[in-house]
């Protein structure tokens, strides 16, 4: 038992030995840098560097990338001044300004100029994601994708606006946001014309004229132009309403109609006319109420060719002069339906289909509206 005892204290102490010799500018012996690896994942947690808080991979590359920091940087770069340590990392460094890019993908063709990127990029063709969320566990190809990720939990937004000091978790966020002041729109529409500030807005933009919907509910099949909708959308199916209003309790499906709510208790009204000095909640109530001044009556009846300032006024013009609406009708009954989705409803009523299923007993429903009343009633 001595024997043993000995030889733990003789390898805690070879482990301490090493970490000071490293920090001292000493460079230790391979086989004594990692003599003990369970006090060194103790005392280095997640392989991180406690001066820079850089993470890497493994034990190994941490203490090899501690030299850095206690070594001089004597080789510089002629063209920028940026100092190394290693000769190795300036030349990999001097590919930058010379724009060689000598790592190639053999599956889609790209080039890198740098290996590591090439590694990385690799595991979006194999879909490897090996940096896992701890919180939420979503998967991420690389550990700086992880590490913006968490600022969703965390609720860190370091980047500020010099000019009205609004915060953003994402550097992108920012950059988008800056050009609400300056007003530059510089992503253009091909098909239109019409300009945006950010790229992401011209994506969603441009799906509206293609019809593209590459977002797919499993449930009820569903199509969606974006992520972010079809996540909303999925809780119309389990009932899940996240987002509650502080003031009266009442929740909602998404961020943006929670917002909407709130303005109600407030009394705000951001959106006014520069003509008459009206105020509205939202801006498509603003968009409709310009048209009264401008006298536009873009909306116009294919049938009759009389014209509306909004698509709300043809509908109901159309639905009370051509009886134009009442499109839908159920083969097995007949019955006639002015939207596909109450025509869809209904025919669950013959096929005895419950799509809508409580989480807690099990019970099926054929309509959502019936399973938010069963959990309000019976759980």
């Amino acid at each position: 038992m001595e024997d043993v005892n000995n030889s733990a204290n003789s390898k805690t102490t070879t482990f301490m030995n090493t970490v000071t010799g490293t920090h001292s500018g000493e460079k230790p012996l391979q086989s004594e840098t990692f003599t003990n690896e369970g006090s060194l994942r103790e005392n280095i947690s997640e392989y991180r560097c406690e001066i820079c808080r850089k993470t890497f991979c493994s034990e190994r590359e941490v203490f090899t990338h501690k030299e850095i920091h206690n070594r001089k940087k004597p080789f510089h770069c002629e063209i920028c001044g940026k100092h190394y340590a290693f000769k190795s990392s300036l030349t990999i460094h001097k590919l930058i300004h010379s724009g060689e890019k000598q790592f190639y993908c053999e599956v889609c063709g790209k080039y890198f100029a740098y290996k590591s990127n090439l590694t990385k990029h690799r595991r979006i063709h194999t879909g490897e994601k090996l940096f896992h969320c701890e919180i939420c566990e979503k998967s991420f190809v690389n550990i700086s994708h992880l590490e913006v990720h968490k600022r969703v939990h965390t609720g860190e937004k370091p980047y500020h606006c010099e000019i009205c000091g609004q915060s953003f978790s994402f550097d992108r966020g920012l950059t988008a946001h800056k050009r609400i002041h300056t007003g530059e729109k510089p992503f253009r529409c091909e098909m239109c014309g019409k300009t945006f500030g950010d790229n992401w807005c011209l994506v969603i933009h441009v799906r509206r004229h293609t019809g593209e919907k590459p977002y797919h509910c499993e449930i009820c099949g569903k199509y969606f132009i974006t992520n972010y909708i079809l996540t909303t959308h999925k809780r119309t199916h389990t009932g899940e309403k996240l987002c509650q209003c502080e003031v009266c309790g009442q929740s909602f499906y998404n961020n943006t109609a929670l917002i909407l709510h709130v303005r109600s208790h407030t009394g705000e009204r951001p959106y006014h006319c520069e003509l008459c000095g009206k105020r509205f909640i939202t801006n498509g109530n603003l968009t409709i109420h310009k048209k009264i001044h401008a006298r536009e009556k873009s909306h116009q009846c294919r049938m009759c060719g009389e014209s509306f300032g909004s698509n709300y006024h043809l509908e109901a013009h159309k639905r009370i002069l051509h009886g134009e609406g009442i499109r839908y009708r159920c083969e097995i009954c007949e019955r006639i339906f002015r939207y596909n989705s109450n025509l869809k409803n209904h025919i669950r009523i013959h096929t005895g289909e419950k799509p809508f299923r409580c989480e807690l007993c099990g019970k099926g429903f054929d309509k959502n509206s019936r399973l938010v009343a069963h959990k309000n009633k019976a759980h």
